[in-house]
C-alpha cells in the first residue's frame, strides 16, 4: 500500500507542477503585453513637466508601486494619463505616470 501512496504522490506532483508552469508562462506574456502598452514618452524620459493645475511637474527617478486601485485618473497631458494617490489632499505633494505594470513615475513641482 505505502508503494501505491508513493506513485501517486509523485503523479501528483509532477501534474501539479505543470499546471504551475503554465500559469507562470501566461503572466509573463501578460506583462510583456503590458510593459508595451505602458511603453514611458520620450518627452518624459527628458524630464520635460507635466502641466497641471498651473504648476510644472517634473518626472523625478523615483517609481513606485502601486496598485490600480490606490491612485485616480486626475487628467491627460500630451495624451498621456496622470495619476493621483488616492490618500493625497489638496495641496498635492505628487502626481504619477504610469511606468510600467502596476508601477508609476512620481513627478513633483519645482520651487
Amino acid at each position: 500500500m505505502k508503494r501505491h501512496t508513493w506513485i501517486y504522490m509523485m503523479i501528483m506532483t509532477a501534474a501539479l507542477g505543470s499546471m504551475t508552469g503554465c500559469q507562470t508562462a501566461s503572466q509573463r506574456g501578460e506583462d510583456a503585453l503590458n510593459a508595451a502598452a505602458y511603453a514611458e514618452p520620450v518627452w518624459i524620459r527628458n524630464a520635460e513637466p507635466v502641466e497641471f493645475e498651473g504648476a510644472s511637474w517634473f518626472p523625478t527617478d523615483e517609481v513606485e508601486n502601486l496598485l490600480d486601485d490606490e491612485v485616480y485618473q486626475a487628467g491627460v497631458y500630451r495624451d498621456i494619463p496622470f495619476f493621483i494617490d488616492r490618500m493625497d489632499v489638496r495641496p498635492f505633494e505628487r502626481i504619477y505616470v504610469r511606468f510600467a505594470y502596476h508601477k508609476y513615475r512620481a513627478c513633483e513641482k519645482q520651487p
